[in-house]
């Protein structure tokens, strides 16, 4: 096998820039796209050529001409759909968070251990590249032992709106760094206080987070969400992250500040590292993600960049973190 046969199991923003850069990775074969929208589904199958569609995720699995699916869903539709495609014998790759809870995440990884098939968790912040060489200094032992760590992943109100009906802020964004935090320092945590707030009564969850983790190597973790910046706020993601050891300091700004665009509409800084274009092509650390998992798969390799059990342990966290936000106390692990 040269190529893998993929499909593409829900078609939302996110999933379309799935399907676009598939259609571009020489080693992959878009071959049907599936939502529950019929409209959407022509939409996206016609837009990118893919010959084949479907409303139900289950017609997909049974079909014998896909050796690969990309779960695109929200998080709360992630596991049955996961679980069908591990019983069905298909590479799975799974946009993260893993799951909405730890006994969904528990399910998939059992679930895990009666297959050969590769599987992985998008976590796509292990890709890129300032965040992957913040890994290789602090793996050469560069930073000495690491003491603290603090990152900030925050976002303008017009962008956060429809998804806090689904998923609170500390859980969304929250995932990315404090999964970043545990691969830099090889710890699990050990306690959590969190505190978080709602500016928009209307909203089924809170859109600004704060929570503070001992990890179990005595390093203190802080992860700061706020998905209530102002409408005109310049950033498509003001992403900031400090790394303090007891040898040395990685400071990472990533809010795009390295591309500054202004218009009569005044100062932005555009997204143009994860999933930009260019001359009609899907570049970006999405693209190098994909290309990582295809290539797995095609060498027969179970993926090393990252383990189910670490998707796991940060779903576990920063569902903790949340209750501890509820209860209003530390919570241990």
């Amino acid at each position: 096998m040269n190529r893998v046969r993929c499909g593409v199991v829900g078609l939302g923003w996110f999933g379309e820039h799935h399907v676009d850069t598939l259609k571009q990775l020489p080693q992959a074969e878009l071959t049907a796209v599936c939502t529950r929208r019929p409209e959407r589904l022509r939409e996206v199958a016609e837009k990118y050529g893919v010959p084949k569609m479907f409303t139900d995720f289950r017609a997909l699995l049974a079909d014998p001409d896909i050796d690969m699916v990309n779960i695109v869903t929200h998080v709360g539709d992630h596991v049955e759909p996961t679980l069908a495609a591990i019983q069905a014998r298909k590479h799975v790759f799974l946009e993260k968070p893993m799951a909405d809870s730890v006994e969904a995440c528990d399910q998939i990884i059992a679930a895990l251990k009666s297959t050969r098939q590769a599987f992985m968790v998008g976590h796509i912040c292990r890709f890129d590249t300032v965040y992957a060489l913040a890994k290789e200094e602090i793996a050469a032992g560069r930073l000495g032992r690491i003491v603290s760590l603090h990152a900030r992943r925050n976002l303008a109100r017009w962008i956060t709106e429809s998804h806090l009906q689904k998923i609170s802020a500390l859980f969304g964004d929250g995932v990315h760094d404090l999964d970043l935090m545990f691969w830099y320092t090889g710890a699990k945590p050990k306690s959590v206080f969190a505190q978080t707030s709602k500016t928009r009564s209307e909203l089924a969850h809170d859109d600004l987070g704060w929570a503070m983790f001992r990890l179990d190597n005595d390093a203190i973790a802080v992860i700061e969400n706020v998905w209530c910046l102002p409408e005109n706020a310049p950033f498509a993601i003001d992403a900031r992250m400090e790394i303090v050891g007891t040898e040395g300091a990685i400071y990472i700004d990533n809010s795009g500040s390295q591309y500054t665009l202004l218009t009569r509409d005044g100062l932005k800084y555009p997204q143009s590292t994860y999933w930009p274009k260019v001359h009609g092509q899907r570049r970006g650390y999405l693209k190098e993600e994909l290309d990582y998992f295809l290539k797995c798969v095609l060498a027969g390799d179970k993926p090393t960049v990252i383990s189910p059990e670490e998707s796991r342990t940060v779903v576990h966290a920063m569902r903790t973190a949340e209750r501890a936000a509820h209860l209003g106390h530390v919570l241990e692990f």
